[in-house]
């Protein structure tokens, strides 16, 4: 029996320049920030922001870019069952953050960060900032961490799947901004990875120092582990030394775990990685005026141009000469 299709997941947008700049700033924290309490701007400044939100059955991923402006947190502004934790990754700008008198931290363009909204804190935007961030139930995030979750800053080197997902975040992030790429529900099922790979992120980030390797019957983390794969082959397929340990590796888990997260979906890891090159030398093949059979092989990932011909044809019933002619005859003048 094949399994259900994934809820459909519709996509919302909001733009500050619809709206009246006094009718900016509470719009904004009605559809936006709802969880926090939204501070008043200096004199004179008027808030300029864009927000895209991708709402799930148990979690959401949003989006967003603004001017500066200041919100602070506490247990009186979440409303009744959203007790959600936000895992956040500023694409760009910078944002302060003062959790408690005498703990300050400071978020840079690149950095991701956990930040617990019914925790008082203090958020400081600057111009220009843009958040990319998912939320899950608190609950979630504390069976993942072993612990209650608190805000902090997470570095990139900290934990082996932490650029996995900060990874992941800009890619969604950037099919959010163009809601014509995807229908609903191909964006159900990138959220519904993205959360996952996010709790096996956290779950590693909880066991740092332990094994993550322990046996589990019924091991929910495949879905995770095949989504941090996954996205490691997508950022490596051109390397051609590409193999099974060095996924693993780069997906936090053994071998035998990450066979087990592709066989559970009925797949192979190796034959995901060639299926992944020959779709990139098909999108290659399509874009470029010219073709160089043996320099996009090579840029693919295959070392042989002669092998990944005869691969092309097997798997698109073309050549990739003829997929390219194909290609220039159709492409609108």
């Amino acid at each position: 029996m094949s399994p259900p299709p994934p809820p459909t997941c519709a996509l919302e947008h909001w733009d500050s320049s619809a709206l009246a700049p006094a009718e900016r700033l509470a719009y904004w924290h009605d559809v936006a920030h709802n969880w926090v309490d939204v501070q008043p701007l200096s004199p004179g400044e008027q808030l300029q922001a864009s927000w895209s939100l991708l709402r799930g059955a148990d979690c959401f991923f949003g989006t967003k870019q603004s001017s500066a402006y200041e919100m602070r947190t506490a247990a009186r502004h979440v409303p009744p069952g959203e007790d959600m934790v936000v895992i956040s990754l500023l694409q760009s700008g910078q944002m302060r953050l003062n959790a408690a008198p005498g703990e300050h931290q400071h978020a840079s363009a690149g950095m991701l960060g956990l930040y617990v909204p019914y925790q008082d804190a203090c958020y400081r935007w600057g111009a220009g900032a843009r958040q990319t961030y998912i939320a899950l139930p608190r609950r979630e995030v504390t069976a993942a961490l072993g612990r209650e979750p608190t805000n902090m800053a997470i570095a990139l080197a900290q934990c082996a799947l932490a650029p996995l997902l900060a990874s992941q975040l800009s890619h969604l992030s950037l099919l959010a901004r163009q809601p014509e790429q995807l229908d609903e529900h191909e964006y159900a099922g990138l959220l519904d990875a993205t959360r996952a790979l996010t709790l096996l992120t956290l779950r590693n980030l909880g066991r740092q120092g332990r094994n993550l390797d322990r046996p589990d019957a019924a091991d929910p983390q495949h879905r995770g582990r095949h989504a941090a794969a996954l996205r490691f082959m997508q950022q490596h397929a051109h390397r051609h030394d590409l193999h099974a340990d060095a996924i693993a590796h780069g997906a936090g888990c053994s071998r035998t775990r990450l066979y087990e997260a592709f066989a559970a979906r009925g797949e192979t890891v190796m034959g995901t990685l060639r299926e992944l090159r020959l779709q990139r030398a098909r999108a290659l093949i399509e874009q470029g005026s010219r073709l160089n059979v043996g320099a996009l092989s090579w840029r693919c990932g295959f070392a042989d141009p002669s092998g990944f011909s005869k691969l092309f044809r097997a798997r698109f019933g073309l050549a990739p000469t003829e997929w390219h002619q194909q290609a220039r005859a159709t492409r609108p003048m």
